[in-house]
């Protein structure tokens, strides 16, 4: 993105460096957001910050500018900022944003996680970096090794605490705590605070300022769609959503390792653009993957919910949930990979009739009733069993009966088709972009332009 020299203007009134506002400029950020604005000047008179935002709210640069700027005055021991994450992929994210902003300054930063061989992260750790960005599991590992002195540590930083709870790393993190200094500055940071992170947030911090940007940028930036469908013909409507020739890229996240690779293969044997992201991966595997989604070469990244956290990829259009996710906070936690930096984006979730409780619970938490878009062709069962064909929901063409004989999804798209070439358009204002293309081995010619155009967006993003 090409910024004049104007466009770090919003946050010189920080008094950051000019280095450091080189680095803003040049990364294409333009004006403070919320959660910068509030957490900055504080972080920067040396307080405690406790941040309650979603994913995609700016916090990374809300703390790493802050970082940036007192390392550039007062250099000291290294390591002197310790950065936790839940996961390797949002360990490298924020790496990634420290130095980017920081690339006119001389502060160094690593990474620390597991999946890679010890011994390069003590050959990293020997150049004395002054930030370790760590995932707790490893980052105790080499403790243990001494390969990494805790004690220089001035500043802790504990970004996506609730996950770090649902991944079961709260006892690494207590311990961690222990091993660092108690005259420290601390920052906190989670998308929604059960008992378990409040207890943990009362021990860490020392009167900090709370910024609770809460839920709401998330849900009005995001369309809410849920698709009942029954189990066998979930792929046939993935297909027949991701033939919308109007999106960029595609996150599709399911529960399970095994489903996300055979879902991924499934998709590329149908002439999408789709790769695998799960847990049993190497790194370079990972790294291979994220890269090539990043780059445009795929527009489909199918993954379980080791990616709904940790995943910075601009102009996601879709977040699909093939299988319902486990929680309502698990649910934020996937969508909010799309709807970025208040941009727009689409979440369409599949629920089959196991899912009704687990709807009602997500209903509950985003304070509505969720739209429910019923294809018949897809979700015949469904659609009939529980017969709710109210102001919520929407069927195509008028259409709430069950065909005598199930078509499949190759002869429900040829007859939209046929329907539309004889100027019959009843189909189109049921499916997002209201383009029905077949999906039966290849893509049309609007899905290759779409996969063009994604892979031109992806370079001018990056």
């Amino acid at each position: 993105m090409t910024q004049t020299s104007s466009a770090a203007s919003g946050f010189e009134s920080f008094g950051l460096s000019r280095n450091i506002l080189r680095g803003i400029e040049f990364a294409g950020y333009i004006d403070p957001r919320p959660i910068q604005a509030e957490a900055i000047p504080t972080l920067l008179e040396g307080g405690d910050v406790l941040g309650l935002a979603q994913t995609g709210t700016g916090k990374t640069a809300a703390f790493a500018l802050p970082i940036l700027q007192q390392l550039s005055e007062h250099a000291g021991r290294s390591p002197s900022v310790l950065i936790l994450a839940p996961t390797r992929e949002l360990a490298s994210q924020i790496n990634s944003d420290i130095t980017e902003l920081g690339q006119f300054t001389s502060v160094r930063s690593t990474t620390v996680y597991g999946g890679v061989p010890i011994k390069r992260h003590i050959e990293a750790l020997r150049s004395k970096p002054e930030i370790v960005v760590a995932c707790p599991g490893r980052l105790l590992d080499l403790h243990r090794q001494r390969a990494i002195d805790l004690s220089s540590i001035r500043t802790l930083v504990i970004d996506e605490a609730d996950h770090m709870l649902d991944l079961g790393f709260l006892p690494d993190v207590r311990a961690i705590i222990d091993l660092v200094p108690g005259n420290r500055q601390t920052m906190l940071f989670s998308a929604t605070m059960p008992k378990e992170i409040r207890q943990l947030a009362d021990s860490v911090l020392h009167r900090p300022k709370t910024v609770d940007l809460g839920n709401s940028k998330i849900v009005s930036t995001i369309d809410h769609e849920l698709y009942p469908v029954s189990q066998r013909q979930k792929l046939p409507l993935l297909q027949y959503l991701l033939n919308d020739g109007v999106f960029y890229s595609a996150i599709v996240f399911t529960r399970t390792k095994h489903r996300a690779l055979r879902t991924a293969r499934q998709l590329k044997n149908a002439g999408f653009d789709a790769v695998a992201l799960q847990g049993n991966m190497s790194q370079p595997q990972r790294d291979r993957a994220m890269k090539g989604f990043r780059d445009g070469r795929y527009q489909v990244l199918v993954a379980t919910d080791i990616a709904s956290r940790g995943i910075d990829v601009a102009n996601i259009s879709y977040v699909i949930n093939f299988d319902f996710p486990s929680t309502p906070d698990a649910y934020i936690h996937r969508i909010g990979r799309t709807g970025r930096s208040e941009q727009t984006g689409k979440a369409f979730t599949f629920m089959t009739p196991d899912d009704e409780d687990s709807v009602a619970a997500l209903e509950r938490k985003l304070g509505k009733t969720v739209n429910r878009c019923v294809l018949p062709e897809f979700a015949e069962d469904t659609a009939e069993g529980d017969g709710r064909q109210n102001g919520n929901t929407q069927t195509g063409a008028g259409r709430s009966q069950k065909r005598s004989k199930p078509e499949s999804a190759l002869e429900a798209a040829q007859r939209r088709l046929n329907q539309r070439s004889g100027g019959q358009d009843g189909d189109r204002s049921r499916r997002p972009g209201g383009n029905a293309k077949t999906h039966g081995g290849h893509q049309s010619s609007r899905g290759r332009r779409s996969r063009s155009r994604h892979r031109k967006h992806a370079r001018r993003a990056s």
